[in-house]
């Protein structure tokens, strides 16, 4: 493979991308999580609400201050190796990543500081809704951020100016996009179940470690619950998204199934290994029939195979094809584990399951793979267009860049990257390990597993403190 300018500046922006992900694929989750905490608290009167969000409130703070930056420093890419893009597309996407700023980050930099310094400061009431509205903030974000990702995927509301630059002429059909319904709650649904997975994990950590053992299990069956409900809806909605692939991108939709020849009825491949020269699959697996009931919801249904479409409008198979196949995979997992662990949670046997709660600690990055494979899906499948049928990605970086520039500032990105990632990690284990502040006059060391205990008064037999809201 030749290193070319072209392919430095698609290895940085997919560097910088899947790093910055990580963080809105966490803070808005968390962002909910923080909202529905204070409003537990606030109906209730339990106190350990209030010791939950506090502690992750400190993780959020760190977080979200991770991706802003790591975003901020993403963006500069549009003009230093995008600039074509840049010029081309900016009468369209200039405006929705301003609204990004004008509306999202507005709102969520005008409350963020009531979050962290008016806890004391401002009625309850207030900061639920300081809360609330930051939430609001980082899904307005997310909204935006996916309507222009969507305008390059399936470009809509446009004419095409004679200088080869896009001209919006209908902002209603860019903005509600069909497929932005379809795909910006994929994306936010994702956020939720990592976040989900993120606090599961945590309060099984505390309850192996015998530290903070009620809020350990508070945080596990709260999050555990809630992803049972949310992971079927996430791959309901992938499926939709499948759908739309499926209609509108079918040259995307063929490398992903890894189907070379049209076929009636299609078989699904679960695994194999795509010969991109010999135009086959090596080591395939398939079920009859399974092709076209997930294509087109029938069983006689005729599929495209890539062997359709010319060789210059292929996207990549290898990665579209196992990484679709990993976000399934994880998603799948992370169904198990949130409906297993919500039967445990009935019935007190949650620390007795020492099995589960370490499947469970273990399975914390799952929503991050699925996530970033997800993302890779989508990206490299629309290969090789970067705004699909409309400008090609070869067209779209930055004339005359060298070698050597781009990969100056591949080094200089990776090097910035890998400083703001090591502190923010390290300073986040270190929050994570402290734990939240235990409640008074609880054991929080040297736990019995065998003894179930209850959050909130659940049960009878709960220590007097437990059942007075702490």
């Amino acid at each position: 493979m030749e290193i070319t300018p072209l392919l430095l500046s698609r290895i940085q922006f997919a560097f910088t991308i899947s790093f910055h992900i990580i963080f809105p694929a966490f803070t808005i989750g968390l962002a909910a999580w923080l909202t529905f905490l204070e409003g537990c608290g606030l109906i209730t009167g339990r106190r350990i609400y209030r010791r939950l969000s506090d502690f992750w409130l400190k993780i959020f703070a760190v977080a979200f201050g991770l991706g802003v930056v790591s975003g901020i420093v993403m963006a500069f890419q549009f003009g230093t190796n995008w600039s074509e893009l840049s010029r081309r597309t900016g009468p369209i996407q200039g405006p929705l990543l301003g609204y990004e700023s004008f509306t999202a980050f507005a709102l969520e930099a005008a409350f963020f500081g009531v979050l962290m310094f008016g806890r004391d400061r401002v009625p309850r009431w207030i900061y639920f809704v300081a809360c609330f509205l930051v939430t609001a903030g980082t899904s307005l974000s997310s909204f935006w951020i996916m309507v222009n990702n969507t305008w390059m995927q399936w470009p809509t509301g446009f004419a095409m100016r004679g200088d080869g630059v896009f001209v919006p002429n209908d902002w209603s059909a860019i903005i509600f996009n069909e497929v932005v319904w379809v795909r910006f709650p994929h994306m936010m649904l994702a956020a939720f179940v990592t976040s989900a997975f993120c606090v599961a994990a945590t309060g099984a950590w505390y309850m192996l470690r015998g530290h903070a053992v009620y809020e350990g299990k508070a945080m596990l069956t709260m999050a555990l619950r809630l992803a049972a409900i949310l992971v079927p809806v996430q791959l309901f909605f992938g499926h939709l998204t499948g759908d739309y692939v499926h209609d509108k991108q079918p040259a995307k939709f063929a490398a992903i199934e890894g189907r070379w020849n049209d076929q009636q009825p299609a078989s699904e491949i679960l695994i194999a290994w795509p010969d991109e020269k010999a135009e086959a699959n090596r080591f395939e697996i398939s079920i009859p029939y399974l092709g076209s009931l997930i294509g087109s919801m029938s069983l006689t249904s005729k599929e495209t195979g890539l062997k359709g479409f010319s060789p210059d409008v292929r996207p990549p198979v290898l990665i579209p094809f196992f990484a679709f196949r990993i976000m399934v995979g994880c998603g799948l997992l992370m169904l198990g584990i949130a409906w297993s662990g919500s039967l445990l949670s009935f019935g007190e046997r949650l620390l007795r399951a020492r099995l589960f709660l370490w499947a469970t600690f273990l399975s914390f990055p799952l929503g991050f793979i699925a996530t970033l494979t997800g993302w890779f899906t989508a990206e490299v499948g629309r290969q090789p267009w970067v705004v699909y049928n409309q400008l090609r990605t070869a067209d779209a970086v930055t004339p005359f860049l060298t070698n050597p520039q781009v990969a100056t500032s591949l080094a200089i990105f990776a090097t910035i990257y890998t400083l703001i990632f090591g502190f923010g990690v390290y300073y986040i284990y270190r929050q994570l390990q402290a734990g939240p502040i235990p409640a008074p006059d609880l054991p929080t060391q040297g736990t019995n597993p065998k003894r179930p205990l209850s959050i909130a008064g659940s049960s009878p037999g709960v220590p007097d403190a437990i059942q007075a809201g702490e």
